[in-house]
């Protein structure tokens, strides 16, 4: 199931929907006058994409905005421990779930009795159909969960990815620069702005420079620091013998920070990803943001999709500039991420890269 959900396909429908969640939230950034929090906005984004793009609900931006803080709610005490006491994190996430499951409810309900205007299939379309398809019709507790399933795989990781790439592109003006070059040498942008029609799967896969950006965010912040197995078969690792049947966890960070192809491990240096050096290509687990051998991330083109769509539209129709006077340390916990959350002011840029004035500013403007 979750390959048709993530094929080339379904990739390719889901991309205008992407587009379109990424330009409004950016105009939105752009319009407020305040600076913005960049992690908590960039969980917002992708919670928002998760909803309207995976899932195909069309569930109204307030009640969208109420069902995301439930959903933090749930996410921040998912990992507390199960001591069920009143007022307890447990406690917490065991109601945000059931106030969650509920507007879940509602929205499944809504989309399975409205199926009209409809251009693509979404991911919960692909699960229903693939149910179908094998003889067996999902319940609502199983489309519940796997709509969770979902929402859960699409948003933090994404999220903290999203919030450390803005941050690269504010502290290397230059490989801002850079990818701005090569959207125009492509014929992506061109006076200013995006080229009606040019933002294709196959037009964005082709840009180099971008994938290059994109790996070394990963590299450098990869959201998650390891993952877990079970030894399938006793091994031996420099001198100890892991027996079959144990628990072992890999560090995705450390495998990063150590391994011999990267040269000047600290370094942002996307060009060690570009055609002269490869250091990603020496050896099959030296670079493995999203895991690695048979349980890699299903995810992972999505969510790659995605980061590049930002990086663009960042590129091309926005200025941002640093609220703070340097920039904040980052924290492991529970994902990548700045501790202060990243204070970032927004302009939004016309076709001529000139400042749109927001509406505050306008009106003031008109009285002087």
């Amino acid at each position: 199931v979750f390959s048709k959900i993530f094929s080339h396909e379904a990739l390719e429908s889901y991309l205008p929907k992407i587009q379109l969640v990424i330009k409004d939230t950016l105009r939105a950034w752009s319009s407020n006058p305040e600076s913005i929090n960049v992690y908590h906005e960039a969980q917002k984004l992708t919670f928002r994409m998760a909803i309207r793009v995976l899932l195909g609900f069309r569930i109204p931006d307030e009640e969208l905005g109420r069902l995301f803080e439930v959903y933090q709610q749930f996410v921040e005490n998912v990992f507390s421990l199960p001591v069920d006491l009143p007022f307890s994190g447990y406690r917490r996430g065991i109601r945000a779930r059931e106030t969650l499951q509920k507007g879940l409810e509602k929205a499944i309900q809504e989309k399975l009795q409205n199926t009209q205007g409809k251009d693509y299939a979404d991911a919960l379309d692909i699960l229903i159909e693939s149910g179908k398809e094998h003889g067996k019709e999902l319940t609502m507790q199983e489309l519940k969960d796997g709509t969770l399933e979902l929402i859960f795989a699409a948003y933090a990781t994404t999220a903290s990815a999203s919030t450390s790439l803005i941050m690269q592109l504010l502290k290397h003006p230059r490989v801002l620069e850079k990818l701005r070059e090569e959207l125009r040498s492509k014929g992506i942008l061109h006076n200013g702005c995006i080229c009606e029609g040019s933002l294709r799967l196959d037009n964005i896969n082709g840009l180099q420079y971008l994938d290059c950006v994109i790996k070394e965010v990963l590299r450098l912040f990869t959201p998650i620091s390891g993952g877990y197995r079970t030894v399938l078969q006793t091994f031996e690792l420099d001198g100890f013998q892991i027996p079959k049947g144990w628990s072992v966890m890999y560090s995705i960070r450390d495998t990063h920070d150590t391994a011999p192809v990267f040269k000047d491990v600290d370094v942002f240096d996307p060009d060690r990803f570009g055609q002269g050096r490869s250091e990603d290509k020496d050896g099959r687990f030296h670079y493995l943001p999203f895991g690695g051998g048979v349980r890699t991330c299903l995810g992972k083109h999505l969510a790659k999709l995605f980061l590049k769509a930002l990086a663009i539209e960042l590129a091309s129709t926005s200025r941002f500039e640093l609220a703070t006077r340097t920039f904040p340390k980052i924290t492991l916990v529970p994902v990548v991420h700045p501790v202060d959350g990243l204070k970032v002011k927004f302009f939004g840029l016309d076709s001529n890269q000139n400042e749109i004035l927001t509406g505050t500013d306008a009106m003031l403007g008109a009285t002087v």
